[in-house]
């Protein structure tokens, strides 16, 4: 069973998460697959027809194609690990009802492991995409970056229009001394949609950990609190989000990232789009328990008066030797900025959807693969404000 006894999990179903709107998810059950979208998949960036390093596709609960084309990667889906017991090290099964349905339904789930040495320059693409209604699609993936490896994954998660429906995605990262994961993730679900992504991340001497996270389609409820721990000196972490609120959605995101060892670094920057009658929480916290340095950074655009925008961005330090910083504003867009574009012959819906993009930039090191899709995904998104 996925790694852990089942038995004892039944009672956490209803155990609640701390953050996010609670739902029931007993409504919900894994379904076979009804059909693939290739429109919706290109809309988070999902190319069908990739043929790139390696790639993981799974509709609903059901694995549709996998497998690695170079020496030193293995893609493979959850149930072919040989090892099992490399799942729920870092996430606890019954740390709420997701991660108990999960652990107890949860079907499929890539797993990426990169042996040591190896890097490799293109991303790998996942695709989970839900078709079903009333399902639950609940994913366990690792990724394994051995020491002095580096591997890029790129993720595009998405539901069928009318479909009702629940994700719980278990992502486990594990990067070894020297390595580096780059995540890309991009959301763009529908306004029944539930999802609960639950991620950890463990990073050893020397590795570094970049996530990059973008929501830019109306959801019913999303709710996701990654946590990050730097255990070797020198370990690096770099959280980004950018939220999108559409329509009613009900949306609470945020990082952790806990420094464990000399001249560790955390930095966690979120960008959040209110629109509508939307309600973002945006939340920051670095936990410093040596010498290192974080800094986090809350960023909220409003363009609704019926949406609303919370940033919580916390600092705990218990090391003397530790600097921890933070910034946090929301605000709107300025008039005089719109109107210096529209001066210049930009149609207004133009200069606000500049300006926008411009909102939504954060400058990362990446591949320059990845950048495509994130600038694909962000115009995307301006397009559609």
């Amino acid at each position: 069973m996925r790694g852990v006894q089942k038995s004892y999990l039944i009672d956490y179903l209803d155990k609640k998460s701390p953050y996010g709107l609670d739902i029931d998810v007993r409504k919900f059950i894994p379904s076979e697959p009804v059909k693939l979208d290739e429109d919706r998949l290109k809309e988070v960036g999902i190319d069908p027809n990739y043929a790139g390093p390696g790639l993981y596709y799974q509709v609903d609960s059901s694995v549709m194609r996998k497998g690695s084309s170079i020496s030193g990667l293995k893609v493979m889906s959850y149930d072919e690990m040989n090892n099992p017991e490399m799942g729920w090290r870092l996430i606890s099964p019954d740390q709420d009802k997701y991660t108990a349905a999960a652990a107890l339904y949860g079907r499929g789930g890539y797993v990426i492991i990169a042996d040591e040495g190896v890097k490799v320059e293109r991303p790998i693409q996942a695709c989970l995409f839900m078709s079903a209604p009333g399902s639950l699609q609940a994913p366990h993936n690792i990724v394994i970056a051995k020491d002095n490896s580096e591997v890029s994954v790129f993720t595009g998660c998405t539901v069928m229009k009318e479909v009702v429906g629940l994700h719980v995605g278990i992502t486990e990262f594990y990067v070894g001394k020297n390595a580096r994961v780059n995540f890309v993730m991009i959301h763009n679900w529908n306004p029944d949609a539930h999802v609960r992504p639950r991620t950890a991340a463990v990073v050893e001497e020397g590795g570094q950990f970049v996530s990059y996270y973008i929501n830019i389609g109306p959801v019913s409820s999303l709710q996701t609190f990654p946590k990050v721990r730097l255990i070797g000196k020198g370990a690096k972490a770099h959280m980004s989000s950018i939220i999108i609120g559409k329509e009613g959605s009900k949306i609470d995101v945020g990082s952790e990232v806990s420094l464990e060892a000399p001249e560790t670094r955390a930095e966690i920057i979120s960008r959040n789009i209110a629109m509508d009658k939307s309600e973002i929480i945006a939340r920051a916290r670095v936990i410093a328990r040596a010498e290192g340095s974080g800094h986090t950074e809350c960023m909220g655009l409003m363009l609704s008066d019926e949406a609303n925008i919370v940033t919580v961005p916390e600092l705990e330090s218990s090391f003397k030797g530790a600097e921890l910083t933070h910034e946090a504003a929301v605000g709107k867009l300025k008039e005089e900025e719109i109107y210096y574009l529209t001066s210049k012959g930009i149609e207004r819906k133009e200069a606000i959807s500049m300006l926008v993009r411009g909102f939504m930039r954060i400058n990362i090191e990446l591949p320059s693969v990845l950048k495509k899709q994130i600038e694909f995904a962000t115009a995307m998104a301006a397009e559609g404000l």
